[in-house]
C-alpha cells in the first residue's frame, strides 16, 4: 500500500477553479467516508486552504489507477464538469511524502516559509484520526512530517525575517520601540494594505487604532472591524500628541503631511518618538520630515525592499530544507519496507545474509 497525492493548489490552478473543489470542514468526514467505502483508499486525508485543495491516500491501487480514480472522485464530489489539464497535480512515492513534507514547513506555500498552513495541515490530519479514517501509513507519514517542520524551523533560516509589507512595518517598529504594548496607530486612509498592516500591528500588541478616511462612513466601518475609532479626515492631526504610529494610505496627489505641517506637532508631542509608515502612490508624507527628530518615516519601497531581503535569505535555504526532507523521506520509506518484509525472508538472528 502506497501513499499518492492528488490536488490543487495556487501554483497549478486559478482561484476561479479551486474554489469549486474547496471542502466545507464539515463536510470532510463524510467525503472521507465516502471515498474508503468506494475502496480508492483505505486512508484518507483532505487538506481544503484557501490556496489549496489536497487528499492524501495510502491506497492498494497502482498510482496510475487510483490517480484516475481520485480525479474522478474529486469532480463528482464537486459536480465539475470543465476540462482539468495542468490544474491538477498527482504524485506518487517518494515524491508524494516530499510534497507533504515541504508543505508542512511552507516551502510550498505562497509566502515562502510561512507556518499558517502547519496548523491547518494538523488540524485537517486531527479531523481525519478523530473520525478513524487513518491508519498506520498516514499516521507515521503526517507526525513525521510535523517532526520535520519542526527541524526546519529550528536548524534553518527558512522563516527568517518578514516577507510581507505589513509584517515588515511590524518589525520596524518593534525595533523603534522595542515594545509595541500600550502604542497608539493611526490609520490615514482606509485601503486594503494598510488595513492589514493594522492588524499586524495590533496583532503584536499595539493598543488601539484611530481611522481616519475622506469617506467618513468607510472609516467608522473599518474602526469597527479593528476595535477602533473613527477620526473624521479633517480632524486627524488633533490626535497627535498620543499616536505613535501612522499608517498613511490615501489617493491625494500631493502630500497630506509635510515637515511645516508635522513640526509644530511634535512639539505638541514633547519630541516622543514616531513611525510614519507611508504606503501610498503618490505618496501622502514630504520626505524632509525625515529630518526632524524622533521622526522615523519609511515609504512602500522601503518596507518592500526590505521584505525582498529577507525573501531572498529565505530562498538561499531551500536547498538545505529540501536536503533534510529527502533525508527523513527516504528514512521513512526505508523504515516501513524493512517492518513489510515477510519473517520468512528475514534473516536468523546472530546470522548475515
Amino acid at each position: 500500500m502506497s501513499i499518492v497525492v492528488i490536488g490543487l493548489s495556487h501554483h497549478s490552478s486559478p482561484v476561479t477553479v479551486r474554489e469549486r473543489f474547496a471542502f466545507a470542514e464539515a463536510r470532510i468526514p463524510a467525503t472521507l467516508q465516502l471515498l474508503r467505502e468506494a475502496n480508492l483508499a483505505e486512508e484518507a486525508v483532505i487538506l481544503s486552504t484557501c490556496n489549496r485543495v489536497e487528499i492524501y491516500a495510502a491506497t492498494p491501487l497502482e498510482p496510475r489507477r487510483a490517480f484516475t480514480a481520485l480525479q474522478e472522485f474529486l469532480v463528482n464530489c464537486h459536480d465539475y464538469r470543465d476540462p482539468l489539464t495542468d490544474e491538477i497535480y498527482t504524485l506518487s512515492e517518494p515524491q508524494s511524502l516530499e510534497h507533504l513534507f515541504k508543505v508542512a514547513c511552507g516551502l510550498d506555500s505562497m509566502v515562502l516559509g510561512e507556518t499558517e498552513i502547519l496548523g491547518q495541515l494538523k488540524k485537517a490530519y486531527d479531523l481525519a484520526l478523530q473520525h478513524q479514517h487513518t491508519g498506520s501509513r498516514l499516521n507515521k507519514a503526517f507526525q513525521r512530517a510535523f517532526n520535520v517542520a519542526k527541524q526546519v524551523r529550528t536548524e534553518t533560516n527558512i522563516q527568517r525575517g518578514s516577507v510581507s509589507v505589513g509584517s515588515a512595518a511590524v518589525e520596524l517598529a518593534e525595533k523603534i520601540f522595542h515594545s509595541l504594548e500600550d502604542r497608539q496607530v493611526m490609520v490615514i486612509g482606509a485601503g486594503d494594505t494598510s488595513e492589514k498592516t493594522a492588524r499586524a500591528l495590533l496583532s503584536r500588541g499595539a493598543q488601539s487604532i484611530l481611522v481616519s478616511n475622506r469617506s467618513h462612513d468607510r472609516a467608522v466601518a473599518l474602526a469597527g472591524e479593528l476595535g477602533g475609532r473613527a477620526v473624521l479626515f479633517e480632524d486627524w492631526a488633533k490626535e497627535f500628541d498620543r499616536i505613535d504610529i501612522v499608517i498613511s494610505s490615501t489617493a491625494a496627489p500631493h502630500y497630506v503631511l509635510d515637515r511645516a505641517k508635522l513640526e509644530p506637532l511634535m512639539k505638541l508631542r514633547r519630541n516622543r518618538p514616531l513611525l510614519l509608515i507611508d504606503i501610498a502612490v503618490p505618496r501622502d508624507i514630504e520626505p524632509e520630515v525625515n529630518f526632524l527628530d524622533n521622526v522615523y518615516l519609511y515609504n512602500i519601497d522601503d518596507l518592500q525592499a526590505i521584505a525582498d531581503d529577507y525573501l531572498k535569505q529565505r530562498q538561499d535555504e531551500i536547498a538545505r530544507c529540501e536536503q533534510i526532507i529527502r533525508e527523513k523521506v527516504k528514512a521513512l520509506l526505508w523504515q516501513h519496507a524493512a517492518t513489510n518484509v515477510p519473517s520468512s525472508s528475514r534473516p536468523a538472528f546472530g546470522h548475515e545474509r
